[in-house]
């Protein structure tokens, strides 16, 4: 399994002088999101970000309510990049683009045990729930969405479609598959499945 990223780095260690807060945000996510793929949530703690961030414990739970939320962030901050939502013009072409870009970066990057360890967690952590809602699943769907809108007025896609509904048949599927591996998650699956879906949008 590839990573996305290099192995956790070693603490760093900084020299006096008061680090700009953009600068010390920046700099616990990129720790946060470096850590949590080289070594999963097992091995993911507040004390080794700190340390590899050159942050003090206290400024992380400043900004941060549990270990799950900075997990989250410092994860999408890292995947991101790959996360990019084309707009080409062509539905069909974007959502297949989108949803292979996605795929990829489950199957291929150690991202998919990551992403399905947060899963896991945030059936327990409140906050971690929270987290993934407002901070990842909620502005994906967002973007998702507005395609989806572009493309009805377009004429690309039929007006009565509902775009909520449309994101769980393509994503929904992807993370089953992901969680629930009856059946490989591929890019030949991605490709089946916006031609299967795409023929009764249209």
């Amino acid at each position: 399994m590839t990573q996305l990223t290099p192995d956790a780095e070693p603490p760093l260690r900084r020299g006096r002088g008061r680090r700009p807060a953009g600068q010390v945000r920046a700099e616990i996510l990129n720790a946060a999101g470096n850590l949590l793929l080289a070594e999963g949530m097992t091995g993911f703690t507040i004390e080794k970000v700190a340390a590899h961030a050159g942050a003090s414990r206290m400024t992380i739970y400043k900004w941060w309510p549990s270990k799950g939320a900075l997990a989250l962030d410092g994860y999408f901050t890292v995947v991101a990049p790959a996360l990019a939502f084309p707009d080409t013009g062509d539905i069909v072409a974007d959502l297949t683009s989108q949803l292979v870009s996605f795929v990829h970066l489950l199957t291929d990057t150690s991202a998919g045990r990551v992403v399905s360890q947060l899963i896991a967690q945030s059936q327990t952590d409140p906050d971690l729930a929270t987290a993934f809602r407002e901070r990842y699943s909620g502005p994906r769907r967002a973007i998702s969405v507005e395609a989806l809108n572009k493309a009805v007025a377009r004429g690309q896609l039929r007006a009565d479609i509902d775009p909520e509904s449309v994101i769980d048949q393509l994503w929904g599927a992807c993370y089953h598959r992901l969680l629930i591996p009856d059946q490989p998650l591929t890019e030949e699956f991605v490709v089946t499945l916006v031609d299967n879906l795409i023929r009764g949008l249209r």
